[in-house]
């Protein structure tokens, strides 16, 4: 293996989350649907007067402990979509206003990435644009479990009003989730629109790339570069920048066409096979499901932005044995190669 990761990531039990941003604008919700506060609260090692001290801070599990409550309490299928409809360009200080004075699309994704920790501490944002469109990839940072559709819900909601918010118009946004069709689909349709695909092999955000360049009104460059740059000092001060489930994604696919096995990698990392198995154990996941992660992100990119074919693709990751590559590839994706070619046109 070669030079080790850079030391230093957020985990599940990491206190970096301002309880005052994201988790108040659900407790705010909750409430105002009649849910009992000590019900909401239970489990999370919060209170509603610390809350208002603007100076709590809580760890990824206390929040995802909150979304279980809330919805266990609420039972209602539109809680993710209002709440994220919430979120962005939020109220979070500096990260916040510099979305407000995105430029463009481009600009305020782009940002929305660099900023991502302040901006959405849970899931891990990928943009990609490619020669007809623009990706934006969704990843789970800290083990989110049940709590994951949840959490793709708000976050898809979030960056689709934003993005309406700020140009002025419905963008054609096309949606690609993982997970099968629920018996809500009439809140999809509401709240992100109809161009919806379920049972995807990643969940994604897609759009014509011409929608990136096009101009904002109401922008102000320098207020926006100038917030940008407060919100990144923002990011610096936080214990870590990155959590170990996106550093560790990050590094297999950065080292995907090598042979990754655990031992090699948690030498990267800086520690003992024994001590990543447990730490990715504390994040509900295994070494193996994270390498299917990154394989699957690489072999989607592959597929959607460089039009590889199924034995280019299968050699870039260093398949020789065909049969084998195709029973890897419905293991990362659900899906064999004839199926995802069947899935990859209609999604075009």
């Amino acid at each position: 293996m070669d030079k080790g990761v850079r030391a230093g990531w957020l985990e599940c039990d990491t206190r970096f989350i301002p309880a005052h941003y994201h988790p108040a604008s659900l407790i705010d919700l909750a409430l105002a649907r009649g849910v009992n506060e000590h019900r909401l609260l239970q489990g999370t090692g919060l209170f509603h007067e610390d809350i208002l001290t603007g100076n709590q801070l809580i760890s990824p599990r206390q929040f995802l402990r909150l979304i279980a409550n809330a919805q266990q309490q609420m039972q209602a299928d539109d809680t993710s979509f209002l709440l994220g409809q919430q979120w962005l360009p939020g109220h979070y200080g500096a990260a916040s206003h510099a979305l407000s004075h995105a430029a463009s699309l481009q600009e305020a994704l782009e940002r929305l990435v660099r900023l991502q920790p302040l901006l959405s501490p849970l899931l891990r944002l990928r943009l990609r644009v490619d020669e007809r469109h623009l990706w934006l990839d969704w990843g789970d940072s800290f083990g989110a479990g049940n709590q994951a559709i949840f959490l793709v819900e708000a976050g898809m909601a979030a960056v689709t009003g934003m993005s309406q918010w700020l140009s002025g118009q419905r963008l054609p946004w096309a949606f690609y989730l993982r997970h099968g069709q629920p018996r809500y689909t009439e809140q999809y349709w509401v709240h992100l629109g109809e161009q919806l695909r379920f049972d995807s092999p990643l969940n994604q955000m897609c759009l014509p790339r011409d929608f990136l360049y096009q101009p904002w009104a109401g922008a102000s460059a320098t207020a926006g570069q100038v917030a940008e740059r407060e919100g990144l000092s923002a990011v610096t001060g936080l214990p870590a920048p990155h959590s170990l489930l996106d550093n560790l994604h990050d590094y297999l696919r950065e080292h995907i066409r090598q042979p990754l096995r655990l031992e090699g990698v948690a030498e990267a990392f800086n520690m003992s096979p024994a001590t990543l198995k447990r730490k990715l154990h504390k994040h509900g996941s295994g070494f193996q499901e994270q390498l299917d992660q990154a394989r699957s992100s690489m072999a989607m990119e592959l597929y959607q932005s460089r039009g590889y074919s199924s034995e280019e693709v299968a050699d870039y990751l260093n398949f020789t044995d065909r049969a084998n590559f195709r029973r890897s590839l419905r293991r990362w994706t659900g899906l064999l190669p004839s199926e995802l070619r069947d899935w990859l046109a209609g999604s075009g």
